[in-house]
């Protein structure tokens, strides 16, 4: 303490002395002309001079260092389940549901951004709660955006993104698991972009007015998905996440949606979105695929399989009460019946939830649907989910959040041979902070 009283007194008597200083040349000019050692003209010149460094250092304390323009944030989730009768019930999207589990780390975000520029600004967030190859490596630091806005006008209502972002398909995947009510997104939605993310590049068109709608719909906490344009085009790998192209063919999307202000002051929001491209599959053991992509002797390059979806939502943002709905269809790859090869097939499903805002609380019910294949797991197999979840999200303070639910689950093992469909019952628990 008496080392930054220290610091503080000396801070404030160089500031008077700097201050003494150029007052006391300013007196020395005019003295000097006073007494006849400087001519007018000398004069002059002197007191232009000085004029100009004052004007220099002031234009020198208005421009941001580049530090100034940086800012850091992120938050916290950790996560408790516990299943009151099957054991045998797993999530992919939760590693604590499960026989013999714990408490887990879900998330851990850190997220560094800032306009550098007028027209560039940057977003960089690591994950440090990533797991990878089973239940013991956990906590890993893995990379989840990294990416640029380049803005075309003035106004930033056109922008390129390019580099690792979200792809826009759908309204679930781009809300924040930061702002998300549910504890986790639906399958039938995500398994269209697992992790939400790959590499490339999108052209985004928001007017001024509609991103202000944007950003208010998350920042006074009615669950918002984000500033991803009315209207929006891309170019992305299609590998999903952290994952290399594994073939020639890149995925196009297009994205369309609106928030409507109605005149007593509810907001809803409707949206449609598309995407098509080639996928790779991954093949391997457990399963024998004897036929088809993955059979014996056939090329990696070969595993190629279109992959086509096509999505609605609907939200009725809570204000009290609120309502989100999502489905899409597609075709993409699947493993068969017989789980003896890969092969193309139909998909479909969605969700519908219902929430009230209540105060700091949210109550909400939410029921799901999905059957397809997973195309980002090993051998793609094919995934039925019947879902009802309701649940209550808290917010204790501004940066401390507590949510509680309870899931009735009908859900296939699809990272355990030979994807077995599994029912339970499971109480599920959240604590966040965010800084």
């Amino acid at each position: 303490m008496r080392r930054l009283w220290c610091a503080t007194i000396a801070c404030v008597i160089g500031l008077g002395l700097i201050a003494q200083a150029n007052i006391a040349q300013a007196s020395l000019e005019d003295t000097l002309y006073e007494k006849g050692v400087f001519t007018k003209e000398e004069w002059l010149k002197a007191k232009a001079d000085h004029e100009k460094e004052e004007a220099i250092i002031a234009e020198r304390s208005t421009i941001k260092k580049w530090y100034d323009k940086i800012s850091i944030r992120g938050y916290t989730q950790i996560r408790y389940s516990y299943i009151t009768d099957d054991k045998k019930l797993a999530s992919e999207y939760d590693s604590s549901i499960g026989n013999n589990k714990g408490f887990l780390i879900r998330r851990a975000r850190l997220v560094i951004s800032g306009d550098i520029t007028d027209w560039l600004s940057i977003y960089i967030q690591p994950e440090f709660a990533s797991s990878a190859g089973g239940d013991s490596n956990n906590n890993l630091v893995q990379l989840r955006d990294a990416y640029a806005d380049i803005f075309l006008t003035s106004d930033k209502e056109w922008r390129i993104r390019g580099g690792q972002s979200k792809v826009p398909f759908g309204f679930e995947n781009l809300q924040s698991s930061q702002n998300r009510l549910a504890l986790d997104r639906t399958d039938a939605i995500n398994s269209a972009v697992q992790g939400e993310r790959d590499l490339g590049f999108f052209l985004y068109y928001t007017p001024v007015e509609t991103r202000k709608v944007f950003k208010r719909l998350v920042e006074s906490g009615l669950k918002g998905s984000g500033d991803y344009g009315v209207l929006g085009v891309g170019v992305y790998n299609g590998q999903t996440i952290n994952v290399s192209e594994r073939n020639d063919d890149k995925h196009v999307v297009l994205h369309a949606t609106y928030p409507f202000e109605l005149p007593y002051g509810q907001v809803v929001q409707i949206g449609v979105d598309a995407y098509r491209g080639v996928f790779n599959v991954a093949c391997g053991a457990p399963v024998p695929l004897t036929g088809g992509l993955c059979a014996a002797g056939a090329a990696p390059s070969g595993r190629n399989v279109l992959d086509e979806r096509v999505g609605a939502h609907f939200v009725l943002y809570p204000q009290p009460f609120g309502l989100q709905a999502e489905w899409n269809w597609g075709r993409g790859p699947e493993l068969n019946a017989a789980q003896t090869a890969i092969q193309e097939g139909s998909l479909q499903g969605g969700y519908v939830q219902a929430m009230y805002k209540w105060n700091d609380a949210i109550p909400y019910i939410r029921w799901q649907e999905y059957m397809g294949g997973k195309k980002h797991r090993t051998n793609t197999p094919y995934n039925v989910v019947r879902e009802l979840e309701v649940g209550l999200e808290y917010q204790i303070a501004k940066a401390l959040e507590l949510t509680v639910a309870y899931a009735w689950m009908k859900r296939t093992d699809t990272q355990l041979a030979p994807y077995n469909i599994q029912d339970g019952q499971v109480l599920r628990t959240q604590v966040q902070w965010n800084f």
